[in-house]
């Protein structure tokens, strides 16, 4: 009986340890979405500017409450198939902290994909940002790119979204 206890209390325990998982970190993930462009394709470059908080100031200027960030990566042609040249996060003083990518990746037309900011993950502080470098086929929309950030503590809820401004 103690055995048996012993093996349920080992089970309990092992399945109660949290498992961060950070996949939009890997660079195996993005590496399955990369795409050569030839020099030679006439597509329009743009780039796209991001805010995002991965912690909000509460209470007073001395406390923060971390915020999880779904960054939505937005094909929004539903016809041409769009590239997306990079994916650099800032932190709040303007310093890169990671590249997501920087090479090409496709995006179908109108497929979505996403960039996780874990509650956990707080280097880009309270005024972190991304920057995005795209190409798109002329005459086809621009993508989208939008963050929401939600936390729950306790009973109470918080979630707000940004959309992302085309900068060149």
């Amino acid at each position: 009986m103690k055995r048996y206890f012993a093996i349920v209390f080992v089970i309990l325990l092992y399945s109660c340890e949290e498992k961060v998982e950070m996949s939009s970190i890997n660079p195996e993930n993005w590496k399955k979405r990369s795409i050569t462009i030839a020099s030679q394709d006439s597509l329009e470059y743009g780039k796209s500017y991001l805010s995002i908080y991965s912690q909000i100031y509460s209470i007073s200027e001395s406390r923060t409450q971390n915020l999880t960030g779904m960054v939505s990566l937005r094909n929004t042609s539903d016809m041409d198939t769009i590239y997306l040249l990079k994916a650099e996060y800032y932190d709040t003083h303007g310093k890169s902290v990671r590249t997501y990518f920087d090479y090409p990746i496709y995006l179908a037309p109108l497929e979505t994909t996403e960039i996780i900011i874990d509650e956990k993950d707080i280097s880009g502080g309270t005024g972190s940002n991304f920057i995005f470098e795209w190409r798109k086929p002329h005459n086809s929309p621009e993508p989208i790119f939008e963050a929401v950030m939600t936390s729950i503590l306790g009973q109470q809820g918080l979630s707000f979204t940004t959309q992302s401004k085309r900068i060149k």
